[in-house]
């Protein structure tokens, strides 16, 4: 049987190319969406996947149920509380917990053991002013050559948006939550 077939284990990765930096942002609902269906696609070539959320930590996200099935080429991590932060008055815990999952995705990016990274609502931590720019500049400049990076989140600054090699902005353009539909499970959460 060769590792192609069903119950094989994953391929080896396949990630031969230069690591590309993917910023996903705007108003819109599908930047996280839009990331793990990258992370689902990279998964399914061999590549080990990695996803480090920011300012969450709720063992109920749709994310979190599916990566315990997903096998070992997928891991998530959660670095926040599972209350809202406040925009302007962070928490020092939030602060410390962002700064945190800065310092675990550089130690991802930089030793080369995952092949996709998703940094998942980092561009709200930097938004909320829970970790620094430069910071997030300097992490991106330390990756490992062949590992590709998503970063998530609304109101990407424009130094970011200038370094990343791909950006996408999501744009409402009709919402049921403004006709008063609420959150769904399985759908938005």
């Amino acid at each position: 049987m060769d590792d192609t077939q069903a119950g094989a284990p994953f391929p080896a990765p396949k990630n031969q190319h230069s690591g590309k930096i993917h910023v996903y942002t705007g108003d819109g609902k599908g930047k996280t969406t839009a990331a793990l269906g990258l992370a689902f696609r990279a998964a399914g070539h061999g590549f080990r996947v990695y996803i480090l959320h920011f300012m969450k930590n709720d063992s109920n996200y749709g994310e979190m149920l599916s990566a315990a099935r997903m096998g070992e080429n997928w891991q998530v991590e959660q670095c926040g509380r599972v209350r809202f932060v406040s925009k302007s008055n962070p928490d020092a815990e939030d602060i410390k917990l962002a700064h945190q999952g800065l310092e675990r995705a550089r130690t991802l990016i930089s030793s080369g053991a995952v092949d996709l990274l998703v940094l998942d609502e980092l561009i709200n931590a930097l938004d909320f002013n829970l970790v620094e720019l430069d910071a997030v500049l300097e992490l991106l400049r330390t990756r490992a050559p062949n590992t590709e990076i998503i970063l998530t989140g609304r109101n990407a600054p424009a130094r970011l948006i200038q370094v990343a090699d791909l950006v996408t902005q999501m744009q409402p353009i009709k919402h049921y939550y403004d006709s008063g539909t609420p959150a769904r499970v399985g759908i938005e959460s």
